[in-house]
């Protein structure tokens, strides 16, 4: 379970960004917190795994909470910015302070929830591994990118991957490309497209399973379960 600390100086928004932490499986509420010095002292004392980082808070900038976070003898945290400050100066700053991500409001819960996946799917890589080689950076830092319709390849689609991930998703041990094209209502040929994509994004796993005779089964898993503690 990755622990979330949800800090927003607006209790009402606060309250809705903890009911979404509450829909993505994997994740949980740690606590919450409205000012900047109520997240250091909530870092500290509840030690979450992750904060969403309003910038407009009533006693300091969200941003110096960053920078606090960083230089003075805090926990480490991971930290995802969540505001609506749209301003260059605070996109540079959030950056170099080491945000995962820089969600704008408003958004919808879908935006939300592709951040915490996809935030998740990088942890988890980083976890399973002993030591980094650049295809292993390339594939940490490909599975913090947003998957979206925008960015996938000519002739693919957020809706049918969406239900490709979704396929994936019901699964534990992992699928090979015809049984997620079953289930996903599309040709093996479709299939293996976006099983492909997700593989290149570091959002899934093609592995081979040895059993019976003839060739090596392939199949198919998402990287998006965090390592529980």
């Amino acid at each position: 379970m990755i622990r979330t600390l949800v800090v927003d100086d607006d209790y009402r928004v606060a309250d809705l960004h903890s009911e979404y932490v509450g829909r993505v499986a994997g994740f949980g509420v740690a606590g919450r917190a409205h000012t900047g010095r109520g997240a250091l002292e909530d870092v500290d004392q509840l030690r979450p795994d992750l904060v969403l980082l309003d910038i407009y808070l009533p006693d300091m900038s969200g941003l110096e909470v960053l920078q606090r976070l960083r230089e003075e003898d805090h926990p480490p945290v991971d930290v995802i910015a969540i505001t609506a400050a749209r301003d260059v100066e605070s996109l540079r700053t959030a950056m170099r302070g080491g945000v995962v991500h820089y969600l704008i409001k408003p958004f919808l819960f879908g935006m939300f929830e592709e951040k915490l996946r996809t935030y998740a799917a990088a942890r988890d890589r980083m976890a399973r591994l002993g030591h980094a080689e650049q295809g292993d950076v390339d594939r940490i830092f490909g599975a913090l990118r947003t998957v979206r319709s925008d960015s996938l390849p000519k002739g693919l689609s957020d809706t049918t991957l969406e239900l490709i991930v979704q396929a994936l998703g019901r699964s534990s041990s992992g699928l090979p490309a015809a049984a997620v094209a079953d289930q996903a209502g599309v040709s093996r040929v479709t299939a293996r497209r976006y099983l492909d994509h997700l593989c290149q994004l570091g959002r899934a796993e093609l592995s081979m399973r040895y059993g019976g005779p003839g060739r090596p089964e392939h199949r198919y898993q998402l990287v998006t379960n965090p390592v529980k503690p």
